[in-house]
């Protein structure tokens, strides 16, 4: 009696909580509502899992919801790895697209090196921007590729 109380409330946390997330992902509320309101019922009437279970096939009640238990998990877990997977993939993407709209200037020279070429350079008494002058920001020399990279 103890533990089916105690299961009980448990079940009856979970579809409190699909309850109130139910705005912000329907498919998952009522998938989690379903299953426990299935489970509350199997907590209190065992013997219909008992008879579930060998109807489809497998011995016990209790065989049957871990079965279930074990394949509910693993498309969570799926489900959860493929979402992580294009965040990561988004974060890389935001990643590379703020570094090639911000780059920042090399590494400051120690004292015996010659100063670092500035953002902006005299051309025959013209001034003329980094932008049009790409090998002013390397010091005249070509930026070095990483293997893999392409032009």
């Amino acid at each position: 009696m103890i533990a089916q109380i105690f299961f009980s409330l448990l079940l009856c946390t979970v579809f409190l909580y699909a309850w109130i997330e139910y705005r912000r992902s329907p498919v998952v509320a009522v998938l989690s509502s379903a299953v426990a309101l299935a489970g509350i019922y199997f907590v209190w009437v065992p013997s219909h899992s008992t008879w579930l279970a060998e109807f489809v096939g497998i011995g016990r009640g209790v065989d049957l919801i871990l079965y279930t238990w074990v394949g509910i998990s693993l498309i969570v877990i799926l489900n959860l790895h493929l979402k992580l997977r294009t965040h990561l993939e988004l974060i890389t993407v935001l990643a590379r697209t703020i570094a090639l709209a911000n780059p920042s200037a090399p590494p400051a020279e120690g004292p015996g090196d010659p100063p670092a070429p500035s953002s902006r350079r005299e051309v025959n008494g013209a001034q003329r921007s980094a932008e049009n002058a790409p090998l002013a920001v390397t010091g005249g020399r070509r930026p070095r590729r990483r293997r893999g990279q392409i032009a």
